[in-house]
Protein backbone atom coordinates (compact mmCIF):
# COMPACT_ATOMS: atom_id res chain seq x y z
CA UNK A 1 0.00 0.00 0.00
CA UNK A 2 1.22 3.47 -1.09
CA UNK A 3 0.00 6.24 1.03
CA UNK A 4 -0.09 9.42 -1.13
CA UNK A 5 -0.99 13.27 -0.54
CA UNK A 6 -0.31 16.52 -2.09
CA UNK A 7 -0.84 20.22 -1.34
CA UNK A 8 -2.46 22.39 -4.56
CA UNK A 9 1.30 23.30 -5.95
CA UNK A 10 1.84 19.22 -6.21
CA UNK A 11 -1.41 18.15 -7.82
CA UNK A 12 -0.50 17.71 -11.36
CA UNK A 13 2.45 15.77 -10.09
CA UNK A 14 0.42 13.56 -7.93
CA UNK A 15 -1.72 12.82 -10.53
CA UNK A 16 0.93 11.88 -12.65
CA UNK A 17 2.62 9.45 -9.97
CA UNK A 18 -0.73 7.93 -9.21
CA UNK A 19 -0.98 6.94 -13.41
CA UNK A 20 2.65 5.55 -12.54
CA UNK A 21 1.48 3.90 -9.51
CA UNK A 22 -1.54 2.08 -11.35
CA UNK A 23 0.85 1.12 -14.20
CA UNK A 24 2.76 -0.77 -11.49
CA UNK A 25 -0.09 -2.56 -10.32
CA UNK A 26 0.23 -0.72 -6.70
CA UNK A 27 -2.67 0.23 -4.41
CA UNK A 28 -3.14 3.05 -3.00
CA UNK A 29 -4.80 5.63 -0.35
CA UNK A 30 -5.08 9.13 -1.55
CA UNK A 31 -5.18 11.03 1.30
CA UNK A 32 -6.05 14.44 -0.92
CA UNK A 33 -6.09 17.02 -2.59
CA UNK A 34 -8.53 16.74 -5.22
CA UNK A 35 -9.13 20.11 -6.41
CA UNK A 36 -5.73 22.90 -7.01
CA UNK A 37 -7.68 25.40 -4.56
CA UNK A 38 -4.84 26.58 -2.16
CA UNK A 39 -4.79 24.82 0.69
CA UNK A 40 -2.01 24.59 3.14
CA UNK A 41 0.97 21.50 2.67
CA UNK A 42 1.10 20.66 6.78
CA UNK A 43 -2.13 19.32 6.91
CA UNK A 44 -1.63 16.65 4.36
CA UNK A 45 1.88 15.66 5.21
CA UNK A 46 0.75 15.05 9.14
CA UNK A 47 -1.83 13.24 7.86
CA UNK A 48 0.25 10.99 5.58
CA UNK A 49 2.78 10.78 8.24
CA UNK A 50 0.07 9.74 10.76
CA UNK A 51 -0.83 6.86 8.56
CA UNK A 52 3.18 5.86 7.89
CA UNK A 53 4.00 5.85 11.45
CA UNK A 54 0.61 3.87 12.06
CA UNK A 55 1.48 1.28 9.64
CA UNK A 56 4.19 -1.24 9.61
CA UNK A 57 5.41 -1.66 6.13
CA UNK A 58 3.48 0.81 4.61
CA UNK A 59 5.55 3.18 2.28
CA UNK A 60 4.05 7.09 1.29
CA UNK A 61 4.51 9.85 -1.19
CA UNK A 62 4.22 13.95 -0.50
CA UNK A 63 4.14 16.23 -2.99
CA UNK A 64 4.27 20.10 -2.19
CA UNK A 65 5.78 22.95 -4.81
CA UNK A 66 9.15 22.34 -3.19
CA UNK A 67 9.54 19.23 -1.04
CA UNK A 68 10.79 20.80 1.39
CA UNK A 69 7.58 21.60 3.50
CA UNK A 70 6.08 18.36 3.36
CA UNK A 71 9.51 16.88 4.39
CA UNK A 72 10.03 18.99 6.91
CA UNK A 73 6.36 18.48 8.33
CA UNK A 74 6.16 14.99 8.25
CA UNK A 75 9.65 14.21 9.81
CA UNK A 76 8.08 15.72 13.24
CA UNK A 77 6.31 12.35 13.47
CA UNK A 78 7.88 9.30 15.21
CA UNK A 79 8.71 6.55 13.37
CA UNK A 80 8.54 8.58 9.63
CA UNK A 81 11.64 9.25 7.93
CA UNK A 82 10.74 11.31 4.68
CA UNK A 83 13.27 11.78 2.23
CA UNK A 84 13.13 14.81 -0.08
CA UNK A 85 14.40 13.54 -3.76
CA UNK A 86 15.10 15.13 -6.51
CA UNK A 87 16.83 12.30 -8.88
CA UNK A 88 17.01 8.86 -8.95
CA UNK A 89 20.24 8.48 -7.23
CA UNK A 90 18.53 10.12 -3.85
CA UNK A 91 15.86 8.19 -3.86
CA UNK A 92 18.18 5.05 -4.15
CA UNK A 93 20.06 6.38 -1.05
CA UNK A 94 17.32 7.36 0.61
CA UNK A 95 16.18 3.64 0.83
CA UNK A 96 19.21 1.61 0.94
CA UNK A 97 21.08 3.48 3.15
CA UNK A 98 18.46 5.59 5.33
CA UNK A 99 15.37 3.33 4.88
CA UNK A 100 13.13 6.62 4.07
CA UNK A 101 9.47 5.03 4.49
CA UNK A 102 8.11 8.27 2.66
CA UNK A 103 9.49 10.03 -0.21
CA UNK A 104 8.92 13.93 -0.94
CA UNK A 105 9.07 15.66 -4.28
CA UNK A 106 8.47 18.91 -5.51
CA UNK A 107 5.86 19.79 -8.15
CA UNK A 108 7.40 22.50 -9.47
CA UNK A 109 11.06 21.16 -9.12
CA UNK A 110 10.91 17.54 -10.52
CA UNK A 111 9.26 16.77 -14.20
CA UNK A 112 7.08 13.54 -14.57
CA UNK A 113 9.56 11.28 -16.03
CA UNK A 114 12.11 12.38 -13.61
CA UNK A 115 9.54 11.75 -11.23
CA UNK A 116 8.73 8.75 -12.77
CA UNK A 117 11.86 7.11 -12.05
CA UNK A 118 12.23 8.79 -8.47
CA UNK A 119 9.10 6.32 -7.41
CA UNK A 120 9.92 3.44 -9.30
CA UNK A 121 13.41 3.53 -7.84
CA UNK A 122 12.03 4.22 -4.57
CA UNK A 123 9.77 1.82 -4.59
CA UNK A 124 12.09 -0.80 -6.18
CA UNK A 125 15.02 -0.38 -3.71
CA UNK A 126 15.71 -2.40 -0.20
CA UNK A 127 17.23 -1.32 2.79
CA UNK A 128 20.60 -2.60 2.97
CA UNK A 129 20.35 -2.82 7.09
CA UNK A 130 23.75 -3.74 8.84
CA UNK A 131 26.24 -0.79 9.57
CA UNK A 132 22.66 1.46 8.12
CA UNK A 133 20.71 -0.13 10.54
CA UNK A 134 22.37 1.40 13.84
CA UNK A 135 22.44 4.41 12.10
CA UNK A 136 18.95 4.57 11.31
CA UNK A 137 17.77 3.82 15.14
CA UNK A 138 19.78 7.05 15.58
CA UNK A 139 17.77 9.21 13.97
CA UNK A 140 14.67 8.77 16.64
CA UNK A 141 16.49 10.02 19.68
CA UNK A 142 19.98 10.89 19.04
CA UNK A 143 20.60 12.47 22.28
CA UNK A 144 20.46 9.36 23.15
CA UNK A 145 22.59 7.75 21.16
CA UNK A 146 26.22 9.89 21.18
CA UNK A 147 29.45 8.48 20.36
CA UNK A 148 32.45 10.01 20.66
CA UNK A 149 34.26 10.63 17.43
Amino acid sequence: MIVIGSDHAGLALKRHVLEVLARLGRSVEDLGVQEECSVDYPDYAHAVAERIAAGPNLLGILICGTGLGMSMAANRHPGVRAALCHDAYTAEMARRHNDANLLCMGGRVVGPGVAEQIVRVFLSTAFEGGRHQRRVGKIELPEHHREEP
